[in-house]
């Protein structure tokens, strides 16, 4: 099973590119501190919006672990891009507290702004070190803890990179409690 509805809130998970996530309002960006291009998602993210994202992101950097901000989307094909500093696992503790904070954050910060759709990659699980089965539950668990409060968000995307991450999302996103 790829998606699933809980408290009227669409939950999917697909393999595919982050950046190229056209039907979502906003993307999430697994930031760095400084909230500058990167490798991984923030490379591909800040490479597709062209360099007025890094300008519109540098007034706000640095963010702190767990720490959320928004920016406009420049030349992606969404209204917004939510960055998230997550934990670097075995660095930054209590890391599943502050990738939760990651979720919890960037949910906050779509309800705020009245985003109906997000897409989320698999925060702090590439070269962040976090193992993907403990991030990947930490993310469902934090995400269906506050599905039922949210009003403006109707669908969230777990944009995985490749085929072994996205059965594992699909798996535990079966598994959770409805």
């Amino acid at each position: 099973m790829n998606e699933r509805l809980l408290h009227n809130v669409r939950l999917e998970c697909l393999q595919g590119d982050i950046a190229n996530q056209s039907d979502m309002d906003a993307v999430v960006n697994a930031a760095n501190a400084e909230l500058r291009i990167g490798g991984g998602v923030a490379g591909a993210l800040h490479r597709a919006a062209g360099p007025g994202l890094e300008a519109e992101c540098r007034p706000l950097a640095p963010i702190r672990p767990g720490q959320a901000v928004i920016t406009g989307a420049h030349n992606l094909p969404n209204r917004y891009v939510i960055h998230c500093l997550g934990p670097i696992f075995g660095v930054d503790e209590p890391s599943d507290e502050l990738l939760a904070a990651c979720y919890r954050n960037a949910l906050s910060l779509a309800q705020e702004h009245g985003i109906a759709s997000v897409a989320f990659p698999a925060i702090s699980t590439g070269a962040f070190g976090y193992p993907l089965e403990a991030a990947t539950e930490v993310a469902l668990t934090t995400m269906n803890s506050m599905l039922a409060q949210l009003s403006a968000v109707r669908h969230i995307r777990f944009v995985l990179h490749d085929a072994t991450s996205r059965r594992l999302y699909e798996r535990m996103l079966e598994s959770l409690p409805g």
